[in-house]
């Protein structure tokens, strides 16, 4: 054959298959993912919404593979027997939960090691695994890469840490640009000769370099790495700060700074039992800290970010098409739940353009999370009505949604708490009501009293049926309804309708439909 016509097969990374086939999947096959890290082995099958994958399935061994690298440019004896362990239980996990086959990567400290490759071939005769290196410009790129799939359109600098090195890439128009490697991992800084000060001076130099490629970037930083989720875990238990939802936690560089006073001056195996750190990740705590510092004195970001989202998620995103990756994935993952779970399913984008008119003039980042009440709405019918609205609650300020600020997971449960009740007093969550203002508070009751009414006079999803009209400068909520809705509209529907108009503060008014014709 002519060579200059031979197709070359499609490079599907790691996967060896193509995840999204059709561009306008909703929905992901399962799809589970090994990564064998210097310092622990997880695995993670994802589920759910294309864009917006969940974890059907997460565990972590810390294995401490790279533990003493640096001294004996082998792999940990121990690490090396714990990690073969792990991972030939991740495989028949995977396969009892039709996650097969999995998708196994590997990072600095098999990549490094001079028995990485017989660990790579043991691992492939014991299991029939094949383990994929990825290096170090590429695990920087698919940690940023992590980071877009949870926030579209993000900006700055993504700082990666593993056991063995730390990556730091830039994100800007949806895209990954610059990125480097380096040998900061606190494995690695365990062997630095010269004590706390060669350390410091290590630490200094390396990420000098890194800054050089990367260039200045005081926009956000993103965190991502175990390392830096113990520290923002401390960062919550030193504020005493009462949603402990680790992804999208903000910090401010003074803050960090408190913390780490904070951890040199408390007794770490009881700061680790209080903050349910291991004792493995808590021994580089110390270290990781001394490395956080150094970046946040060369980069100076403005606010930063904590993101569970790393190279696993990274690696779904590299395969998925532009138009996937435009889509909002907090109202991907609602409409996956929605049809999964709700009675009606598809009726929430009806109950969303009949209570629409109250909040027309609210803001883009608003409605989005108005949009996304209406379609969760429902979902948790099954829960015992006693307890439906405090599920609801639960369930969106700690559920697996991507795209979403810690204020606008406690407005979202705080809505749909609403749509179950009229009052919040008394209930278990009024510390983290107190993350929102006194307006966004008040925003919330009104969304889900909306809902809660406008869910009673809809017997079937686009019936046209009626419509609300509000008049804010007027202060008057009117219901227009057809004439053959008019029995939807009973007592129960008509106390809901006051309770929704007293929330506004307005009058309300009723008014009959013109036939159509």
């Amino acid at each position: 054959m002519d060579g200059d016509n031979v197709q070359q097969a499609p490079d599907w990374g790691p996967f060896g298959r193509p995840l999204f086939n059709d561009p306008k999947t909703r929905a992901l096959t399962r799809v589970g993912v090994v990564d064998v890290g210097s310092n622990s082995v997880r695995m993670v099958v994802f589920d759910g919404a294309a864009r917006s994958p969940a974890y059907f399935f997460n565990e972590k061994i810390m294995c401490g593979l790279g533990a003493g690298l640096s001294e004996t440019g082998r792999l940990n004896p121990e690490g090396r027997r714990r990690a073969l362990a792990a991972i030939h239980r991740f495989q028949l996990l995977a396969a009892g939960m039709d996650a097969a086959p999995l998708t196994t990567v590997a990072t600095a400290a098999v990549r490094e090691a001079s028995d990485g490759p017989e660990f790579i071939a043991e691992v492939f005769q014991k299991t029939g695994l094949k383990i994929h290196v990825i290096d170090g410009r590429e695990e920087a790129r698919l940690s940023a890469q992590g980071v877009l799939l949870g926030w579209p359109g993000s900006y700055g600098l993504v700082c990666d840490i593993g056991g063995s090195s730390m990556e730091i890439a830039r994100i800007r128009d949806g895209k990954v640009g610059e990125r480097e490697t380096s040998q900061l991992g606190p494995l690695k800084l365990q062997d630095v000769p010269g004590g706390k000060k060669g350390r410091k001076d290590y630490i200094k130099a390396e990420v000098e370099k890194l800054a050089s490629v990367i260039g200045l970037d005081r926009n956000r930083l993103f965190l991502v790495g175990g390392s830096w989720r113990a520290i923002a875990r401390i960062d919550m238990e030193r504020r005493g700060y009462p949603l402990h939802v680790l992804h999208e936690y903000r910090m401010s560089t003074t803050a960090i700074r408190e913390t780490v006073k904070f951890i040199e001056g408390e007794d770490l195996d009881a700061l680790r039992k209080r903050c349910n750190i291991s004792n493995s990740r808590m021994s580089l705590v110390p270290l990781a800290c001394e490395v956080l510092l150094e970046v946040l004195r060369q980069f100076k970001p403005h606010d930063i970010a904590v993101s569970s989202y790393g190279i696993r998620e990274g690696m779904l995103y590299q395969q998925m098409p532009q138009d996937l990756r435009d889509r909002d994935p907090l109202i991907e993952s609602c409409r996956f739940a929605e049809l999964k779970d709700s009675r009606h399913p598809g009726f929430g984008r009806t109950l969303f353009n009949f209570i629409q008119p109250i909040f027309r003039h609210v803001r883009p980042e608003r409605m989005r999370l108005v949009k996304a009440a209406c379609l969760l709405h429902d979902v948790t019918w099954r829960a015992h009505p006693d307890y439906r609205a405090e599920v609801c609650f639960d369930n969106s300020t700690r559920a697996n949604l991507g795209g979403l600020r810690h204020s606008e997971r406690v407005f979202l449960g705080l809505a749909l708490l609403h749509r179950y009740k009229n009052k919040r007093e008394g209930t278990q969550f009024e510390e983290l009501i107190g993350l929102l203002s006194e307006d966004d508070i008040k925003q919330a009751e009104i969304l889900g009293k909306a809902m809660r009414f406008g869910a009673m006079i809809w017997p079937e999803k686009d019936a046209g049926i009626g419509q609300l009209n509000w008049y804010p400068k007027k202060k008057v909520l009117e219901l227009e309804l057809a004439e053959a809705a008019w029995p939807l509209y009973g007592e129960v529907a008509e106390a809901r309708f006051k309770s929704l108009a007293n929330a506004l503060e307005a009058e309300v008014a009723l008014k009959m439909a013109p036939a159509k014709e």
